[in-house]
């Protein structure tokens, strides 16, 4: 069977076939080896971006003038004025070079989108692909299944990637992901195929495993926002659509019961101590916070991220708008006076990516991350609204969005490598769905003049 009947390609998205075809190539080797197998991953990376961006320039006419390449542009200047404010004012503080990379990176879904096509097949076969590599990565780093026994055994497992908090959080994307698409893969013509629901929940249980083991508190409290709020509009919808229909809403109702029954009862006996302890672990943080004493919380893991937001709170204060440039991350840690020495020399980021931003390029830099996301939410919002988005595919994305958020205010999961790579892979796959629905029915997320 030829790729090419496998991976749908829309006349719309007109460029050479040399250009489309290696761009393809570029995406499949980013999204299957980005965390497996970096030295692969990571060039691929980088061409698709390259090669993604330039199609998009020469010959997405429809598409070019969209939000995400305005903010792209915004996101070079921000950062452009926030270094040269920042020589002028502490040279000796200042980076050498602007290092555009740091905001660019979070646009590279702008490529992603291009070659994706507008096709919902085509995001989730990336989708799926990004999942089994990450997958065979808990084999192949570290000692493999050892570590998931001594994680099964109480212990907690970073499965030879980075850390515990990385891993659990690309397990609890991908368990996001597999929850709201099982009813999809699990149907064919219709009806339910038992080895394609086993196979699904084979896949959440070692998702919820992985989490599990990960002991990623912030990752326990981005999926207890997301899920309920999933299972709210689903329930929602299912209400509106089979209101002439109540033995069958009658009939979901209870399979999606079971289901979560199921999981909460394998999930408290198999972890009930983990969960425990790891809840426990923090009461005296809890202790001070309640009496208002922020200044003696003990450096425990919640202890150094209140500790790091007070002293990055401090440093914005002095330079709001614009920030202290690429550096400013580092420079919280590294000069805040009253930072144990050994919290400076441990670690170099703020657990929170948007005071990160706040820090390095102050308001300016933090209106065009949150005008991407009002972007994309508002886009999906009309493409869903326009029929281009399919239901479970829109569900996802408001899950994730709230589960992407809950977690990068404990974690700088964005500045890291993981995190840039799951918010490319996502946003590719919703992107390219609002730019579907904008050729399709010639409207914009938002008009302004330069559109017309």
């Amino acid at each position: 069977m030829r790729f090419s009947n496998i991976w749908e390609r829309d006349p719309a998205w007109k460029s050479p076939d040399i250009l489309w075809w290696s761009g393809v190539l570029t995406l499949v080797l980013y999204a299957g080896f980005a965390v497996l197998m970096p030295s692969v991953g990571s060039p691929a990376e980088t061409l698709c971006a390259l090669l993604g961006l330039g199609a998009v320039l020469a010959y997405g006419r429809n598409i070019r003038n969209s939000g995400p390449l305005w903010l792209l542009l915004a996101a070079l200047v921000v950062q452009t004025i926030s270094w040269s404010l920042a020589v002028s004012h502490h040279p000796e503080w200042a980076a050498s070079n602007p290092k555009l990379d740091r905001l660019a990176k979070l646009f590279i879904f702008i490529a992603i989108a291009w070659f994706l096509g507008g096709s919902t097949r085509n995001t989730l076969l990336i989708w799926g692909l990004a999942f089994i590599g990450w997958l065979i990565a808990t084999l192949a780093f570290g000692n493999g299944l050892e570590e998931w026994q001594a994680g099964l055994q109480g212990k907690r497992a970073d499965l030879g990637y980075r850390n515990a908090q990385h891993g659990s959080m690309l397990f609890g994307a991908a368990l996001l992901g597999l929850i709201v698409f099982t009813p999809r893969f699990s149907r064919v013509q219709g009806r339910f195929v038992p080895w394609r629901i086993t196979v699904s929940l084979v896949l959440i249980g070692i998702c919820l495993t992985g989490i599990s083991i990960g002991q990623t508190r912030a990752v326990w409290l981005g999926l207890t926002l997301a899920l309920p709020l999933a299972v709210a509009l689903w329930l929602i919808r299912a209400l509106l659509r089979t209101k002439h229909n109540p033995a069958h809403l009658a009939r979901q109702l209870m399979i999606v019961v079971i289901g979560l029954l199921m999981v909460l009862l394998a999930v408290s006996i198999l972890f009930q101590g983990t969960f425990k302890h790891r809840l426990s672990q923090e009461s005296p943080v809890v202790e001070k916070i309640i009496e208002g004493d922020v200044s003696a919380i003990p450096y425990s893991s919640i202890g150094i991220r209140i500790h790091s937001w007070r002293a990055a709170l401090e440093w914005i204060e002095e330079r709001p708008l614009v920030g202290w440039g690429s550096e400013g991350r580092g420079l919280v840690m590294d000069h805040t006076p009253w930072l144990p020495t050994e919290i400076k020399e441990r670690f170099g980021h703020l657990h929170n990516y948007f005071l990160e931003v706040w820090v390095a390029y102050g308001l300016l830099g933090i209106c065009v991350i949150a005008a991407l996301a009002f972007w994309v939410g508002r886009g999906t919002w009309l493409a869903w609204k326009g029929g281009v988005i399919p239901n479970d595919l829109a569900l996802f994305a408001v899950a994730f969005f709230v589960y992407w958020l809950t977690v990068n205010q404990f974690e700088s999961y964005s500045s890291f490598s993981s995190g840039v790579y799951v918010h490319n892979i996502v946003l590719g796959g919703i992107v390219t769905h609002i730019w579907r629905w904008q050729l399709e029915s010639g409207k914009r997320v938002f008009k302004h003049r330069w559109s017309r």
